[in-house]
């Protein structure tokens, strides 16, 4: 019998001697691998956090002190630890846990999370609500996979130069983002190892020299020279003690910081070097490939994704002027193959959105053809610079945008339902949807000939094969695909597409592939008006593809019956794609049902 079955809460973990931990960490990790390998999730990033929760857990009390976690892949241990251990086997299922930390979940979830650089921000105002309100606990924020450097966390650090007491930010630096870290302001972190090393040769300095005029010269000396060497020490000047870096996966020496930190807890900095896949020799090799495993543990799932470098080498060599941006995210988009090859077209800027899209305007407004990769959920980070510094000048930016529509397993936080709703009101944007392979690469040639904002959406999964009855072009917005009976599909994406072609096949309909949201092809719309017309989309119903076609006919005084089908007025929780597609009737049988 193991140590981890007996460990019901995390309580009975503070029950074992220190020296059992590793032991406890070294089965939570296989737990972690197995269950992930089956289910999919993000493995490698799991696996390197392990020892750092495991003597957290150890050292505070979770069931009133409070865990923030930044990204929230990191935190399948503090599941596991935080009675949830008989349910960590249904983690990413339909009902079961969710694979990022939620308030809905569990009492030691202290905040919702899925995207990078929120927890300093979230554990401040904990720790201003607390001590408004004569609270008492302590507030750890638990930053790692480079989000230190997302402009949220940065802004959370330099508001101002106090901060308040029992605040500690455990920086986990495994030197990764998703992919390879890329990020100048990284490089500052391998700086700091000196730090230790230096620190050792002054004491030994002083020893020799005590307090006479060469220790004091020395200690003149030291001051400056540790300015100078540490570029962290600017961390003091707005109220957090730095401290560090250490080893992440000595469970021992963290639990003595930890404890140290609660005897004298001015807000402080702790940074622990970590391993990324740490315990399972696949993911340590490639902690970048096994960031995020799909269900058969075979790596991430290919699709639209993996045509990305091959068109970027035919771009590229067709013309000098296209550069690819990236925001952490070139393997997941494609970029990978790419960035080998050509790395002087290829710029990952680390977890910075907002300054990826404003870079490419930059690139764009002076002679280049920048082409955005980017997910959905991500994009929308940077929309103001989306609008005002690419869309209000009219300029030619091309976004990529991978994982649009619902994304199975990921949940909530990665659902890719609003592109469609928060692009095409914008003025000057072209948002188009291609259906395979072959429009994508025809819609990114139109897009560069367009020299204006285009935004070109896609989903994560295996791309369908369609046949094609006319070709995208200017002139051939949309594909009417079937003709029959007196009701119209217009599908909006490749996987609805699927679904309208099937439901074609059952009953008599007319199936549109409607691959372009802004501009409509008000030629077809005019054509079927007279038609029951039903919409489908991977989006948000609220101001989506459905709501343009009901405002197109609104404005002409068509009287249409338009049935609008997308995603429902809610979030969007973890399950099968197929699951998701049901529930919000964009499976076959419930597109049969509504139109009979």
């Amino acid at each position: 019998m193991g140590l981890l079955e007996n460990i019901k809460t995390p309580a009975d973990l503070k029950k074992l001697p220190v020296r059992m931990l590793d032991e406890v960490a070294a089965e939570i990790r296989e737990k972690i691998i197995k269950v992930t390998e089956r289910n999919g999730g993000h493995l490698a990033s799991s696996l390197g956090a392990v020892d750092i929760i495991v003597a957290l857990y150890y050292v505070f009390d979770f069931s009133k002190d409070k865990l923030i976690f930044d990204v929230g892949h990191q935190s399948y241990a503090h599941k596991i630890l935080s009675e949830r251990l008989d349910l960590f086997e249904t983690i990413r299922t339909e009902g079961g846990l969710s694979g990022f930390p939620s308030i809905t979940e569990s009492k030691y979830d202290a905040f919702t999370v899925g995207h990078a650089g929120t927890s300093i921000a979230a554990s401040l105002g904990y720790c201003y609500s607390r001590d408004k309100l004569k609270d008492d606990y302590f507030v750890i924020s638990f930053v790692g996979d480079a989000s230190l450097f997302n402009g949220e966390n940065l802004e959370a650090i330099f508001a101002n130069d106090k901060k308040p007491e029992k605040l500690l930010i455990i920086l986990n630096d495994n030197g990764m983002s998703i992919s390879k870290n890329s990020n100048g302001l990284y490089k500052v972190l391998t700086k700091m190892s000196l730090k230790r090393r230096y620190s050792k040769f002054m004491n030994v300095m002083d020893k020799i020299f005590g307090w006479n005029f060469i220790g004091r010269f020395l200690k003149n000396v030291k001051a400056a020279f540790k300015r100078s060497l540490d570029p962290y020490v600017v961390f003091d000047t707005v109220g957090i003690k730095y401290v560090g870096a250490f080893d992440g996966h000595n469970i021992k020496l963290m639990v003595d910081m930890f404890n140290d930190f609660k005897q004298a807890p001015r807000a402080t900095m702790l940074h622990f070097k970590t391993k990324k896949g740490k315990g399972y020799e696949p993911a340590e090799n490639n902690a970048d490939i096994y960031h995020g495993v799909s269900a058969n543990g075979n790596g991430v799932a290919k699709g639209f994704s993996s045509l990305v470098s091959p068109l970027g080498e035919k771009l590229i060599s067709k013309r000098n002027d296209v550069v690819f941006l990236t925001a952490g995210m070139a393997i997941g988009t494609g970029l990978s193959d790419l960035m080998r090859s050509r790395p002087d077209k290829v710029f990952d800027v680390g977890i910075s959105e907002e300054y990826c899209v404003t870079l490419a305007a930059g690139m764009a407004i002076s002679g280049l053809k920048p082409i955005v990769c980017m997910y959905s959920t991500f994009l929308q980070r940077a929309y103001d610079q989306t609008v005002i510094d690419v869309c209000l000048q009219n300029l030619p930016v091309v976004f990529m945008i991978d994982r649009a529509g619902l994304v199975g397993n990921d949940g909530a936080t990665h659902q890719g339902v609003f592109d469609l709703s928060y692009l095409r009101h914008i003025p000057n944007m072209t948002v188009l949807c291609p259906k395979d392979g072959n429009e994508l690469e025809d819609m990114l040639d139109y897009a560069l000939e367009l020299n204006a904002p285009v935004a070109i959406r896609y989903p994560n999964g295996a791309i369908t094969k369609f046949e094609t009855v006319s070709k995208f072009s200017a002139d051939k917005l949309w594909e009417v695909v079937k003709t029959g009976g007196n009701t119209a599909i217009l599908a909006c994406g490749p996987r609805v597409l699927e679904v309208a072609e099937k439901a074609s096949e059952q009953i008599p309909v007319t199936v549109i592939n409607a691959r372009t949201v802004k501009p409509l092809d008000t030629a077809v719309l005019d054509n079927i008006a007279d038609k029951n017309i039903v919409t489908l989309e991977e989006n948000a119903e609220f101001g989506g593809f459905g709501s343009a076609v009901t405002e197109y006919y609104a404005a002409k005084g068509v009287k249409a019956s338009v049935k609008v089908v997308g995603i429902k007025d809610s979030f969007v929780e973890h399950a099968s794609v197929g699951a998701q597609m049901k529930n919000n009737r964009l499976d076959v049988e419930s597109v049969i049902d509504l139109i009979k």
